[in-house]
């Protein structure tokens, strides 16, 4: 048996223990991730994401001749490109919602 059916293995045992370690933080209003959800999206999310977002901006190249022609490279272009980049680069570490983390709202006493 040679190490790359392992290796394999282990990469998508990986991901499986991201996913389940993310699952409760998901729909959280606030998200506030684990130490192993941030550790889990650093190590193997990220770089995932990240080839996702360049496999998916050469598909769309090689596909766009066919998609201005069907009408839809706008929408091909946030599936294959824009979704995957914001995955990737605007979300906060260890979250499962894309979007920056907002900051908390405070009151200024001169407003009052």
């Amino acid at each position: 048996m040679s190490a790359k059916p392992a290796r394999v293995v282990m990469t998508a045992v990986a991901a499986c223990l991201l996913a389940f370690a993310s699952i409760g933080h998901a729909r959280a209003l606030e998200e506030s991730p684990s130490a192993l959800a941030m550790t889990g999206d650093a190590l193997f999310a990220r770089p995932v994401l990240l080839a996702t977002t360049i496999v998916g901006s050469a598909v769309y190249l090689v596909s766009l001749p066919f998609s201005l022609l069907g009408g839809n490279a706008g929408e091909a272009g946030n599936v294959l490109v824009v979704g995957p980049a914001k995955a990737t680069f605007v979300r906060c570490l260890g979250c499962t919602m894309v979007g920056r983390k907002q900051a908390p709202v405070t009151q200024d006493a001169s407003m009052q």
